[in-house]
């Protein structure tokens, strides 16, 4: 069953000009990509996406790098999309994930980790409407 996730290209991965790199990746393993956007999002924006970490001590952090620079938001069709969208990307913790992965490859550590996933259908879901209307998604 083909279905949805969601991405971020981190400012970090933008900033270094791999964006390109990793939307060749993306589709080099199968996605198709339903909906992508270069955005510079507002603290509101990062916020309210990133609110269900509000409580946690590198909440603030996590949102100034995020508005820090311009993102690219994607919304991406592969069977199983979440769980083979997270392999692609590997852990959060750059520094543990391997060559061959988009955050061994293009992140530094666990905040400039080059990408964001959803972690789940129903978050995939959440995520992509909070940045694409129906009419955005081909």
């Amino acid at each position: 069953m083909r279905d949805l996730t969601f991405g971020i290209i981190k400012p970090d991965a933008v900033a270094a000009n791999n964006s390109g790199k990793i939307i060749q990746r993306i589709l080099d393993t199968g996605f198709k990509i339903r909906g992508l956007k270069l955005l510079h999002l507002s603290e509101k924006q990062a916020e309210g996406f990133y609110a269900v970490h509000s409580e946690r001590p590198f909440f603030r952090s996590l949102v100034e790098f995020m508005i820090s620079g311009p993102v690219v938001v994607m919304a991406l069709e592969k069977e199983n999309a979440v769980p083979e969208w997270r392999a692609l990307m590997g852990p959060t913790n750059s520094k543990e994930a391997a060559p061959g992965t988009l955050r061994g490859d293009f992140g530094t550590d666990i905040e400039r980790n080059a990408t964001h996933g959803s972690d789940s259908k129903e978050n995939a879901a959440i995520e992509i409407a909070y940045f694409f209307n129906q009419l955005e998604l081909v």
